[in-house]
């Protein structure tokens, strides 16, 4: 017998191999849509009040969020992004009250500015003149109340991904969804390629800054952009886009009819949500609008059959989120109605803003998605 063995020795000599192990299954991620309506709840919530402890702790509510559960993608990243344009909102929104003033009677004089003089029919401007404490402070307030609003705008596009939302739009609004997405991926993939031929050309030894490295570098830019526009185009013909079904006249006309007037119920409503004058007509309104937005999109979605392969569910998580948004609006609502003191601290006299208990408590509602959704998959 050989050094080798017979087949039957070698095959015994052989150590077992192990079992095959399981990739470990993250759990499903949450549907889109949910943390849309959860970040435009927290929105909605900061319309209603202009207290700047309030709208400081919805903005750490939603980045508090944002921080426990954004993906590692580069789309989530653009948190930052809302962050710094909402504090150029604020400033802007000072700005703009040192150097054109307010209607608001003042009594602390902080600074006089030179005021320059208008002709007759800029009635109503000024150019400097006197910066009172209140005046900014009531600029403050209503800069604050934006920048919030902005902020929890990103939190959604932060934690949503906007191919899955995408997926998850009816038949009726796909189309305008491919373009709305093709837009705002446009921007990203543009200051991606800049970075990178500027990269490329800093290790060449070439100027990468000026109107002269402005100009080599655009050029390729822009033809880059032509390029994926091409290639985008053809595979969206190839994949059938823009082509619809045949639907009768008749359903056609009412499809738009309920659509259209869906939506501007939708907006009546939410403003007489955001008005004090509107609060008795803007639930009603609002629920008949979006009732015949949804019947609309549900006969529009006949001219775009469309399938679904492994469609995001809409599970206990995602109502949880939801309702979790939607309590801290509808508390804010209620608190704004019940003690409108608390909610909208006082400039004239100039009072300091105290922390009213049970809406700062509805807004910690806000925080239950950071623990009752599943955490974010690691990169490979």
């Amino acid at each position: 017998m050989g050094a080798g063995g017979t087949p039957q020795a070698r095959a015994s000599a052989t150590p077992p191999t192990a079992p095959p192990t399981h990739r470990t299954q993250h759990p499903t991620a949450l549907h889109p849509a949910a943390w849309w309506l959860w970040s435009l709840s927290l929105g909605v919530a900061a319309t209603r009040t202009t207290n700047p402890l309030l709208l400081t702790l919805l903005i750490a509510t939603s980045a508090y969020v944002v921080a426990a559960r954004r993906p590692h993608t580069p789309w989530a990243r653009s948190y930052s992004a809302f962050v710094k344009l909402a504090l150029a909102v604020l400033l802007i929104r000072l700005a703009f009250a040192v150097a054109l003033g307010s209607p608001l009677p003042g009594t602390h004089v902080l600074v006089t500015l030179p005021e320059v003089p208008l002709p007759d029919w800029a009635q109503g401007i000024r150019l400097g003149g006197k910066v009172t404490a209140e005046t900014l402070t009531f600029a403050f307030y209503d800069g604050l109340k934006l920048a919030t609003l902005l902020i929890c705008v990103g939190a959604a596009n932060a934690l949503a991904s906007p191919t899955r939302l995408l997926k998850s739009l009816p038949g009726a609004l796909y189309e305008m969804g491919v373009a709305v997405v093709v837009a705002l991926t446009f921007a990203p993939n543009l200051i991606a390629d800049v970075q990178r031929l500027s990269a490329a050309r800093r290790l060449r030894g070439r100027p990468d800054s000026g109107l002269r490295g402005f100009l080599q570098v655009g050029l390729p830019v822009l033809e880059g952009a032509l390029e994926r526009s091409v290639a985008l185009a053809a595979a969206m013909d190839a994949r059938g886009y823009g082509r619809t079904a045949d639907v009768p006249p008749r359903v056609r006309r009412t499809t738009n009819v309920l659509t259209v007037g869906g939506l501007l119920g939708v907006c009546a409503g939410t403003y007489g949500l955001l008005t004090a004058e509107g609060g008795t007509y803007g639930i009603p309104v609002l629920l008949a609008g979006v009732t015949a937005a949804l019947a609309g999109l549900r006969l529009g979605g006949r001219r775009t059959p469309r399938t679904r392969y492994r469609p995001d569910p809409w599970g206990a998580r995602a109502w949880l989120v939801t309702v979790s948004g939607a309590a801290v609006a509808v508390a804010l609502g209620l608190a704004s109605v019940r003690d409108p003191a608390a909610l909208h601290p006082g400039v004239i006299p100039l009072t300091a803003p105290t922390l009213p208990l049970y809406p700062a408590a509805a807004i910690l509602l806000g925080l239950l998605p950071a623990f009752v959704t599943p955490p974010p998959e690691e990169p490979s």
